[in-house]
């Protein structure tokens, strides 16, 4: 039998009864155990996450299928058949922690790789695009997400008027009013790194890269129906759905593929490759296959080892850099950032964090400081005392901050600037008639919503965008819409 103790080790009876001033009279404040699990229970709940906040996890392995040390030395992808631990957090963006998780939302997809080189987060989402291509956007887009501060209620003048104001949205906004911003659960989207990183091979040669994780239960969605119908029986369908299926040995599985780009090639490309609003041709650039990532654990305690969960893009392994996309240096801050707030500057001392080979450094102190602080050890560098020494075979190379790689890209180019032929050819190549139609009936839905005095302007505007990405397209939203044809700017 275990006894029953306080946070100290202190036994105790009385959990159920607080000491009294005789069966009736009021509470001795002496009882301390009354104001230690008081005192608990008010602060259990830590700052929620500003985006992602509701969101569902699974361990697993990464199982190289492929061989690409020619491209890398990280050693996550030294050997063939070679198994490494991972975490793999999936959520909704906008939505706070008791949202439903069917929502019309993009969905995050965050891997952490627990490596013999340190932990590497890969932190992307189920669409390789994004809304934005600068991350002085991001407050004010995710304003938009989230709630009137008048109403406090969800608003579609925000939605459409931030994204008619920002025409680069367009290609997501497309990819978000598709089925695919209502996807059944976790186990059936894939999954995008969604910004270029670099590779690093053992010559310290470069190459960009783009990582796509293609799920191998196959493509399922809900209708915008039946998401609706989900958020009201289930709110927690893709929580429930995840855990079951594991729970079940039913393990999820994705395939690893990536793009490759020379900086030559990058250097000459028609458009900045680097830009997080378009994609790369796989006609161009085809899909390499690398390996295979399998879900097979679920944590045995959300709050833990979910929602203590932290990744950040900041964290990349020897063989494994940045690149000039600007979202993704604004997100190399941002993260660390947000997770010092909520979790504390010792967030990697979490178990689920922590990097389980070793860890040398003179980082000391700060709240909820677990292992040790390095004891008498030094906390300064260099110094006389100790033996930890930087591993020159880890010295990154040289980036070449050139005009062709960073400055080629004009603000007012031609290319930097085209906001619309890639969204034209997602909605004419890649979804059929009946997706298209959906896509439309969908637009027209979220649109309805717009109301106010601005009502025309907002609509209008966006209609704009429509019909620049593909005529089919803005005259059936238009239509949709019960707009005419005679009240568009061009005809006025």
């Amino acid at each position: 039998m275990k006894k029953l103790t306080n946070a100290s080790g202190i036994p105790y009876v009385n959990h159920e009864d607080t000491q009294s001033a005789g069966p009736r009279g009021p509470l001795l404040l002496q009882d301390f155990i009354l104001h230690e699990n008081l005192a608990h229970f008010n602060r259990e709940r830590i700052p929620e996450r500003i985006v992602h906040a509701k969101g569902s996890a699974a361990y697993g392995t990464f199982t190289v299928t492929n061989d690409i040390t020619s491209y890398t030395k990280a050693k996550v992808f030294s050997e063939l058949n070679k198994e490494t631990k991972v975490l793999v957090r999936f959520s909704t963006v906008g939505g706070e922690r008791g949202s439903a998780d069917s929502e019309r939302d993009p969905r995050g997809f965050a891997i952490k790789f627990y490596t013999e080189d340190g932990n590497w987060d890969l932190v992307g989402n189920n669409t390789p695009v994004f809304f934005i291509k600068d991350p002085k956007k991001f407050p004010d887009f995710i304003h938009t997400q989230k709630r009137d501060p008048y109403t406090n209620c969800k608003s579609a003048n925000m939605l459409w008027d931030f994204w008619g104001l920002n025409p680069e949205s367009l290609h997501q906004v497309l990819f978000l009013m598709t089925d695919r911003g209502t996807p059944y659960g976790f186990r059936h989207m894939h999954g995008f790194g969604s910004h270029t990183y670099t590779l690093i091979n053992p010559a310290n040669e470069i190459v960009y890269v783009k990582f796509h994780f293609k799920t191998q239960q196959g493509i399922r969605n809900f209708t915008s129906a039946e998401a609706r119908q989900m958020r009201g029986e289930d709110p927690d369908f893709a929580q429930r759905d995840l855990l079951t299926a594991i729970d079940q040995g039913n393990f999820p599985k994705w395939t690893l593929s990536i793009q490759l780009m020379t900086p030559k090639q990058a250097a000459s490309h028609d458009f900045n490759p680097f830009d997080v609003t378009k994609v790369w041709s796989q006609k161009e650039f085809p899909l390499l296959q690398v390996g295979i990532l399998e879900l097979n654990q679920n944590p045995d305690n959300y709050f833990a080892e979910v929602e203590q969960a932290a990744f950040a893009p900041s964290r990349i392994v020897d063989g494994i850099g940045h690149s000039p996309d600007k979202m993704l240096q604004g997100r190399i801050f941002a993260y660390p950032d947000a997770q010092r707030y909520r979790l504390g500057v010792n967030f990697e001392q979490i178990p689920v964090n922590q990097c389980p080979y070793a860890v040398n450094n003179y980082q000391r102190d700060g709240m909820m400081r677990i292992d040790g602080n390095g004891r008498r050890s030094p906390n300064y560098f260099p110094n006389s005392f100790d033996d930890i020494k930087p591993d020159q075979t880890y010295q990154r190379p040289t980036e070449t901050l050139s005009n062709a790689v960073v400055d080629f890209y004009d603000r007012n180019s031609v290319g930097e600037n085209d906001h619309y032929t890639q969204p034209g050819i997602f909605f004419r190549e890649v979804l059929s008639p009946a997706d298209q139609q959906r896509l439309i009936s969908n637009i027209a839905e979220s649109m309805h919503q717009i109301d106010g005095p601005l009502k025309e302007d907002i609509v209008n505007r966006q209609l704009c965008h429509f019909f620049r990405a593909d005529m089919t397209l803005g005259m059936g939203v238009m239509k949709a819409l019960g707009v005419s044809a005679d009240v568009m700017p061009s005809n006025r």
